[in-house]
């Protein structure tokens, strides 16, 4: 499991390269079991932001995959998805922008951003985990 320094450390990794891109986004880091670590909302992001960035790593964490994999896997069942996310009290949000972050094969916990693009979003977590030293796998 992430401690909250290394969770602060991708988070500001993650803002780094968000400025980078000139885009404002927010991100969460989540515990393998989908519970928060940390949230930020840089300057300028939308305030919904904070919310979608939660979800899609909680989505990350649940199913140790990046969240776009389960963009994919619902789209031919979006009454599926609905329920699912019902189920979970909101929390699933099959949208790409967040992946997960593992350590020696080790699932740790998940990245999601939300702000930009869901690609964009993605990209930059991705970039994040890899600059703090994890890997996506």
């Amino acid at each position: 499991m992430l401690t909250h320094d290394q969770a602060l450390s991708l988070l500001q990794a993650a803002r780094e390269e968000s400025t980078t891109l000139g885009v404002p986004m927010s991100f969460a880091v989540m515990d393998p079991s989908g519970h928060l670590v940390a949230l930020i909302r840089m300057d300028g992001a939308p305030w919904i932001s904070a919310d979608v960035a939660q979800g899609k790593a909680w989505t990350a964490a649940a199913y140790g995959a990046p969240s776009a994999a389960q963009k994919a896997k619902m789209e031919p069942m979006p009454n599926f998805a609905s329920a699912i996310t019902t189920m979970t009290g909101g929390k699933f949000t099959p949208q790409t922008g967040a992946v997960p972050v593992y350590s020696d094969g080790t699932l740790l916990g998940a990245l999601g951003g939300s702000g930009g693009t869901g690609q964009q979003d993605e990209d930059v977590c991705a970039a994040a985990v890899a600059a703090c030293g994890y890997s996506l796998s």
